[in-house]
């Protein structure tokens, strides 16, 4: 679920197994592509959103998990939720959906997760935001138009890598074979980012240049870019 601070209309929402990096990637993208690119988003402090040292204490800002070095490459700062009314604002709108949503799910003999998000996108989304949706305090719009290009490569996750002797690199039990280009003889000892979407499929970047894209297995899908 994500919401605006000043108005309480919810830009995304939708039903997952378990609440995470991409799931969160998906509210932030819903929104950027639906209204634009925002200024903030204040988060709780799950372990997908901060790494945190200490139980209960202190965020850490300056090593950021997956999610926050996205936001970083957004300009999107993010705010972690210390205040005990910060909470209770989420709870309190977690109540309305658990009660209301549960009941209408339950009334349309829906027990499907993608049926049930179907609702949500239909019917349930516009209701709620007609209904709870107030006017800000003060005047003005808080998105400017996405003009960055393509956000699968900043909405997912990246992990740097080493490439082998044989040109190859090792992601998760998974060899990624680098194909020839025009660019380079081989990669052998060059460092490497392999991007994770949201599908599962692999890149390969060399600094902004993509390399080569991968099923989720690990086979190499030929692409102009690697030529």
């Amino acid at each position: 679920m994500t919401m605006d601070d000043a108005t309480n209309e919810h830009y995304s929402m939708f039903f997952v197994e378990e609440e995470g990096t991409l799931s969160s990637f998906r509210g932030v993208r819903e929104v950027i592509e639906e209204k634009g690119l925002f200024s903030s988003l204040y988060t709780d402090r799950g372990s997908h959103y901060w790494h945190t040292p200490e139980a209960g204490g202190k965020v850490d800002k300056r090593n950021p998990t997956q999610f926050g070095r996205a936001m970083r490459e957004l300009s999107i700062e993010m705010i972690p939720a210390y205040s005990p009314e910060a909470k209770g604002r989420v709870e309190r709108v977690f109540a309305t959906h658990q009660d209301r949503l549960v009941k209408e799910l339950a009334l349309h003999g829906i027990t499907d997760m993608e049926e049930a998000n179907r609702y949500i996108q239909e019917r349930y989304l516009r209701e709620y935001n007609a209904e709870f949706t107030v006017e800000p305090l003060a005047e003005g719009w808080a998105f400017i138009p996405w003009r960055g290009g393509n956000l699968d490569d900043i909405l997912c996750e990246k992990h740097e890598r080493t490439v082998n002797n044989d040109n190859c690199v090792q992601f998760e039990g998974l060899t990624l074979q680098i194909p020839s280009n025009a660019y380079r003889c081989h990669y052998v000892k060059v460092k490497v980012k392999v991007h994770r979407y949201a599908d599962g499929s692999l890149a390969v970047f060399h600094g902004p240049r993509k390399l080569a894209e991968y099923t989720p297995s690990g086979e190499l899908i030929q692409i102009a870019q690697a030529a």
